[in-house]
């Protein structure tokens, strides 16, 4: 693929891929609660971790009405609070909003500034319409096009939030590669007759043994030479 011509819309992953969202939030969970140690830290993750996976997926499956990742949050960072016994409204609050604040990757701004030289660049991402915007200035990250899947009223890996991508790229799937540091996002891409690019993060979903992804890379750095080649 590299250097080829046949691919003309880059689409990135913006949680994991592009910010570190566990990093983040860990630092928002110490910021809540500072007298925490990194296990207690740890754990009070946990539980924000386990709230919104919980709820995604009985969003996937039919048994909640769609919620935004601003609601989900929210309602993960009440679930820290009580836990950690946190009553102050104003850190509740901050805690609740800690998704706007998500630090890039040392290579994101960077590599997806190269990209964008070349392809226009769009973020497709679970993050909810009132948090995206907020999250990409935060962390400096700049689209042609950024994405929100709240859009298509579902999370990754639903097929109808790829289609949000494809419907702004305006050209044909194979022309169009899905960036990403999950390998079940590149799956769900892939089913969509999207080309994908695996991008090792610390955090993620590294690919499985049977997974065929046309690039794998160590970071955004890499690929944007990949791509930029010849």
């Amino acid at each position: 693929m590299a250097g080829t011509p046949d691919i003309e819309v880059v689409v990135c992953d913006v949680l994991g891929t592009m910010v570190d969202e566990p990093g983040g939030l860990r630092a928002a969970v110490h910021e809540a609660v500072p007298d925490a140690d990194d296990a207690s830290a740890d754990r009070l993750l946990a539980v924000w971790h386990e709230h919104v996976a919980y709820e995604q997926e009985r969003v996937k499956e039919g048994r909640r009405a769609y919620a935004g990742t601003d609601v989900i949050d929210r309602e993960a960072a009440h679930r820290v609070a009580d836990r950690a016994a946190v009553t102050d409204p104003s850190a509740v609050e901050r805690l609740a909003t800690a998704g706007r604040r998500l630090p890039p990757w040392g290579d994101s701004q960077s590599g997806l500034a190269r990209i964008a030289r070349h392809f226009p660049v769009l973020g497709l991402s679970n993050a909810a319409r009132a948090v995206l915007p907020r999250l990409n200035q935060f962390a400096g990250l700049r689209w042609h096009q950024a994405l929100s899947a709240e859009d298509a009223r579902a999370y990754k890996p639903a097929p109808e939030v790829y289609r949000l991508a494809l419907e702004a790229a305006g050209c044909p799937p194979d022309r169009v590669l899905m960036v990403a540091a999950h390998a079940w996002d590149l799956r769900g891409a892939q089913a969509a007759g999207m080309r994908t690019a695996y991008v090792q993060r610390p955090v993620g979903d590294p690919p499985a043994p049977g997974d065929t992804f046309e690039l794998r890379t160590h970071g955004l750095e890499e690929l944007a030479t990949a791509l930029t080649a010849g």
